[in-house]
């Protein structure tokens, strides 16, 4: 048999699994930080997390590396249709009404999506069809 490095080759969860089973991973994986405190600049169950930090951490944890901030998200991945969304997808929002993103979220189905909403509150569930998020709404996209 041959010895080869990970960094020559390796297999991710999703080459293994399949991109549905990675999905439903990283839905488990985001359900897992509800409740978790908000921490701005945190990526850690331990300590908060912040939305980027949220995404990256639920991402790091099953195989799949992110860029750290909201807006680094977005200029990464594949554009994604509202209408097409699936579990996994990141949402993203301009919360500050900047013509920019501000505010990064993971869709879990059915119109729902896991994000750390902002200082003094928790990891929690929220609608996309609520007004708040509706109109602040900026696109999806995909890193499948």
């Amino acid at each position: 048999f041959y010895v080869v490095r990970p960094e020559e080759y390796s297999v991710s969860k999703k080459d293994v699994y399949g991109e549905g089973y990675m999905r439903g991973e990283i839905v488990k994986t985001a359900n897992g930080f509800r409740g978790v405190p908000y921490r701005w600049g945190g990526s850690s169950p331990d300590r908060g997390v912040d939305c980027s930090g949220l995404t990256m951490a639920v991402y790091r944890l099953n195989g799949l590396d992110l860029p750290r901030t909201s807006g680094e998200q977005y200029r990464s991945g594949t554009f994604t249709d509202r209408n097409n969304l699936a579990a996994g997808d990141l949402v993203f929002f301009d919360t500050a009404g900047r013509g920019r993103v501000t505010h990064v979220g993971i869709y879990v189905g059915d119109g729902r999506f896991i994000h750390a909403p902002g200082r003094g509150k928790k990891v929690r569930e929220d609608r996309l069809s609520s007004q708040y998020y509706r109109r602040r709404y900026a696109g999806a996209k995909s890193y499948m």
